[in-house]
């Protein structure tokens, strides 16, 4: 949901609440009223995002052969519009049709094609095994019992694709209490690394410093990078 180069995010998610806009106040969890909640927010400002991509996306990313990506919860499309002009074959998905207006109006300025999807990711029911690359920036996931939006980010990456899972580190409890926001109610890397088995390989795990000047995620100062490539 929230793209973010050394300026700011540019995604929204679906039962990705953008953690930044999540943590602003909440999303619901009625798929229907996070549609609303999120086309609202998108409605009350021209532009939400910078309009850059994600500097950890860029950085990821450069140096893997082309192919299919997925970019999850794409907001106003800044990610997937680099992953196009780059040459990868690229479907976004988000919720909020506000946000997937605006991507698609860029995408005709740029001259690029990708497959905008309106769509949770779990909603999207999308093929398995099919993407070379499956980006999830800032991606607020809804936690279950059953793990479905890991499952589904994991299951939707092919064999020798790459998972790129990025979050800001968790809210202090006082942060969290002070936005009305519950960090245990979505899905961080910490999640998604504890269901990696032997057909997987961690490449990075770390947190490192993050450098965004403005926007709605500028006062994040490091992210949280999972890196995992499936082996088979």
């Amino acid at each position: 949901m929230e793209h973010t180069n050394d300026t700011s995010p540019d995604h929204a998610g679906p039962d990705h609440a953008n953690a930044e806009a999540a943590s602003a106040g909440g999303a619901p969890r009625d798929p229907g009223a996070e549609e609303n909640f999120w086309d609202d927010r998108y409605a009350d400002m021209e532009q939400l995002w910078s309009g850059k991509p994600n500097a950890t996306l860029t950085t990821e990313a450069r140096e893997l052969p082309v192919g299919r990506a997925l970019d999850v919860g794409c907001g106003e499309g800044a990610d997937a519009l680099w992953l196009a002009e780059h040459g990868w074959d690229v479907t976004a998905l988000d919720v909020s049709g506000v946000a997937l207006d605006r991507a698609a109006a860029q995408a005709d300025v740029r001259k690029v094609t990708v497959n905008w999807l309106h769509a949770g990711l779990v909603e999207a029911a999308l093929p398995q095994a099919s993407f070379d690359l499956v980006s999830a920036q800032y991606a607020a996931l809804l936690r279950t019992d059953g793990n479905v939006a890991e499952h589904a980010l994991l299951a939707a990456v092919a064999p020798n694709g790459v998972l790129i899972f990025v979050h800001h580190p968790a809210p202090t409890a006082e942060e969290a209490a002070n936005h009305g926001f519950h960090a245990d109610d979505y899905v961080g890397p910490a999640q998604v690394a504890a269901l990696l088995d032997a057909s997987w390989q961690i490449e990075v795990d770390e947190t490192r410093p993050r450098h965004v000047a403005t926007g709605a995620g500028s006062r994040h100062t490091h992210d949280v990078v999972l890196r995992a490539r499936r082996l088979r």
